[in-house]
């Protein structure tokens, strides 16, 4: 079965900075009725690494308890320590979640192709028969430890049947290219929306999508068919001159006409209410005008 469309949940925040879950559980379904094949909760759109273990457990409760299957969920692990990364993923697939979407330690920078195997093998090891289903999240911008082709061969080989997917969130059509290509038997999975149309068409599996919260139907159609879609694409250009995540919730706040989305976690700060004006304005010229 295809990967399609899985939605970067984004986490919406109380005033007193707790996880409002009403309004996470009802994103969720919004997204799924909407054509969304599964939820990534926690990844970077989701603020994982600002989310803490207990909190986590909690968030999967109550989506699980609001209507959304297990195997509707991909549940993102973003932490430093083997021993953690192996805690937060053993408690997602006991759940029965579809994947975890596993990303590298991120604290010590430019680390080696050897010591990126070390750990991710010892976080498979850790879990031992429960492992399954992994992703691996290659995003070399923020964890600055990129996932090279020949590691993900080597930890295929090491531990097969483990990896069965790579998120690919590099930017670098040459390097995603290279990846259809030796990995394709693995789900590929594009996260600069950029490439999402030309990487399915090439074998690419879908996506997991940060933009899918505001915008489903439209990145669904990239994602599943391979359409291209300028509009996702110059809307894309617009959010990037703006730290990703915030630029996400404040395009989310307004399509759903709900401020509360604005709200981060410390150290992110949200958009400026000029930059809020601008990227509604932007959303607005691409795909509410009549040209559109």
């Amino acid at each position: 079965m295809r990967f399609g469309l899985s939605v970067a949940l984004a986490t919406p925040f109380e005033k007193d900075g707790s996880i409002a879950f009403g309004a996470m559980v009802a994103q969720a379904r919004r997204s799924l009725d909407a054509g969304c094949a599964s939820i990534a909760l926690f990844g970077t759109t989701g603020e994982g690494c600002s989310v803490g273990t207990r909190e986590r457990e909690a968030v999967l409760d109550a989506v699980i308890s609001g209507g959304v299957a297990p195997n509707q969920i991909v549940a993102g692990v973003l932490v430093d320590a083997a021993a953690d990364a192996a805690d937060q993923a053993g408690h997602a697939l006991s759940k029965g979640v579809r994947n975890i979407l596993l990303a590298p330690p991120s604290y010590f920078k430019n680390v080696s192709e050897d010591g990126l195997f070390g750990w991710y093998s010892a976080v498979f090891t850790l879990l031992g028969d429960r492992a399954r289903d992994i992703i691996v999240y290659h995003i070399p911008s923020v964890t600055m430890a990129p996932l090279t082709h020949s590691l993900i061969a080597r930890l295929r080989q090491a531990f097969p049947g483990v990896v069965t997917g790579v998120k690919d969130s590099g930017g670098e059509w040459g390097f995603t290219e290279k990846l259809l290509k030796e990995h394709g038997d693995l789900m590929i999975l594009i996260g600069d929306e950029r490439h999402l149309a030309q990487g399915v068409r090439l074998g690419g599996q879908g996506a997991i999508s940060g933009v899918a919260n505001f915008a489903p139907r439209e990145v669904r159609r990239m994602a599943v068919d391979g359409q291209e879609d300028q509009r996702v694409t110059d809307l894309v250009v617009e959010m990037l001159k703006y730290p990703v995540t915030p630029a996400v919730k404040s395009l989310t706040a307004y399509l759903t006409d709900d401020p509360s989305w604005l709200a981060v976690r410390p150290p992110l700060l949200p958009i400026t209410e000029e930059g809020q004006r601008e990227l509604a304005s932007a959303f607005d010229a691409l795909f509410r005008s009549k040209a559109a």
